[in-house]
């Protein structure tokens, strides 16, 4: 269909927020994903913290379960506002062997020269595609929690550093940083402190503190993101209320209808 000028509309974001969150092992991702509104977790790893009940598929063992999980919360009644995948590193293997078993391979590894990295995107962005319609047409807000790990660095604009990263392949990783709409990193804040040792010696301790802070803004030493106006970082206290802290900063959209898709096929 050709476009005139007469086509030019104002846009705005109106769509639930896709959002990954990720760091270091117990840093209270899962607690803080299960403080979004009526949350359902899609679980791939057994990782849930102790006196916390979440509600869950229980553990999703290959992709074909998983698919079938997206499927069930797009195609069936429910009250379900929050999708949380927990954890997407512990999906990348189940998106290795599904690859795998497709081609005959006995490890992404395989073919060589990265190959199976490159037939494993295809998998990842059917995924992402099926997150997108159940916010599409449910309203849902979707949440991949991911663990952290430290890579280095090198920027042609500065000498080699390190910075913590998404836990997952750098070709996935991409992928999944494009899609986001949200990258928060949870930490504490790091303090280094000089302290005397003796003997006129010097030593240096880092104090991460009590206060865990959820990152919005890229630094060198971490990746994040956000497409709204977001700080650069917030407050994540233990009882974390999502209503009055996160949700007027965010878009959101009402459930719409949802078009029916096969229950382990791709999604529309």
């Amino acid at each position: 269909m050709t476009k005139t000028l007469a086509d030019i509309h104002q846009v705005t974001a109106t769509m639930p927020p896709r959002n990954i969150i990720y760091g270091h092992p117990g840093a209270g991702k899962t607690t803080l994903a299960a403080r979004f509104p009526d949350p359902v977790f899609m679980q791939t790893e057994d990782g849930t913290p102790g006196g916390l009940k979440l509600a869950s598929f229980g553990a999703l063992e290959d992709l074909g379960a998983m698919r079938d999980a997206i499927a069930a919360l797009g195609n069936e009644p429910h009250g379900y506002r929050t999708v949380v995948l927990d954890s997407v590193d512990a999906l990348e293997p189940l998106v290795w062997a599904a690859v795998c078993r497709e081609h005959g391979w006995a490890s992404i590894e395989a073919p060589g020269y990265g190959r199976g990295f490159v037939e494993a995107d295809a998998t990842w962005r059917d995924l992402l595609t099926g997150f997108d319609w159940l916010r599409r047409t449910r309203g849902m807000i979707v949440v991949l929690i991911a663990h952290s790990t430290i890579e280095t660095i090198n920027d042609p604009r500065a000498p080699t550093y390190t910075s913590y990263q998404l836990r997952v392949h750098r070709r996935a990783r991409g992928i999944l940083q494009d899609w986001a709409d949200v990258i928060g990193f949870l930490a504490t804040d790091v303090v280094v402190k000089n302290e005397d040792a003796g003997f006129g010696k010097k030593r240096v301790r880092a104090d991460g503190g009590a206060m865990r802070y959820l990152h919005f803004e890229a630094r060198p030493a971490f990746t994040a993101k956000n497409r709204y106006a977001l700080p650069a970082k917030m407050p994540v206290p233990i009882d974390f209320d999502f209503a009055s802290k996160l949700a007027p900063l965010l878009p959101s959209a009402a459930p719409g209808e949802a078009i029916p898709i096969r229950a382990a096929g791709g999604q529309s």
